[in-house]
């Protein structure tokens, strides 16, 4: 068995890619650095990340799948499942070989990277509609997640076009950046000392001192809304649960 190693990235991955038809090989595995190796594996080959090898590649695949397509392989890696490289490195290969076997689901691995695309795009919805902006005194909207998939780069676009006229900083707790928009430009921040923001990583809310006047009061409204409408003869935990999982309840405002 043939085994590559490579570094967790995409220019990695990609790198692999152009390195298994340059040294006219075919790997079982792509393994990430760290990962264990398997028991029967007889050659072992690190691949070392070239950004012009790998753009290449992704100038290969753009000639022969469909925007679709490159984006559902966009949107796959945005999972950081380790259980994807070797599937996506594969379906990779294959393209070059075969050419579009996008919608070749009876392909192991076409199927295996369509199906965490579909994961990750499930929970980009569910991010659309889960955020709960606060107001802090200076008219900036945040909003904290912590989502289990990188979905933020795909959810940005939305809150752009739909607080276009308001600055608002979404803020990716698990991964320790975020996206702030002032009225005209998104911007990638990242903070030194996470220990000095203004609020709590642990549940989103905004320290009581930048907090808007108002905002509670909008909290404490819409937590009154939302025990309202609950009628207590129709509850569906169960239900409720698949709609709303439990792991984003930290940071719902009718949660806390």
């Amino acid at each position: 068995m043939t085994v590559y190693v490579f570094d967790g990235t995409m220019d990695g991955l990609l790198t692999a890619v152009f390195d298994a038809f340059l040294l006219k090989e075919q790997p079982e595995q792509l393994l990430a650095e760290g990962d264990a190796l398997p028991l029967f594996c007889d050659h072992t080959y690190h691949v070392t990340s070239d950004e012009e090898k790998a753009r290449r590649v992704w100038a290969g695949l753009e000639k022969k799948l469909t925007r679709e397509a490159l984006r559902l392989i966009s949107v796959s890696w945005l999972s950081e499942l380790r259980e994807l490289n070797t599937p996506l490195f594969l379906y990779i290969c294959k393209v070059f070989r075969q050419g579009d076997i996008s919608r070749n689901f009876a392909d192991a691995d076409v199927l295996a990277v369509t199906n965490i695309a579909r994961r990750v795009l499930h929970e980009q919805l569910r991010m659309k509609q889960f955020i709960r902006f606060q107001k802090a005194k200076d008219g900036t909207y945040l909003g904290v997640v912590s989502p289990d998939h990188n979905v933020l780069p795909i959810i940005i676009d939305h809150f752009q076009d739909r607080f276009n006229d308001q600055p608002w900083l979404i803020y990716d707790a698990k991964r320790h950046y975020g996206y702030y928009y002032d009225g005209k430009t998104v911007i990638h921040v990242t903070f030194e000392d996470e220990a000095t923001v203004p609020f709590d990583l642990s549940n989103g809310k905004l320290n009581a001192d930048v907090l808007s006047e108002n905002d509670q009061l909008f909290q404490d409204l819409w937590r009154t809304y939302f025990k309202a409408i609950c009628i207590k003869e129709r509850m569906n935990p169960r239900k409720q649960l698949q709609d709303m999982p439990r792991r984003y309840w930290k940071y719902m405002t009718e949660k806390n």
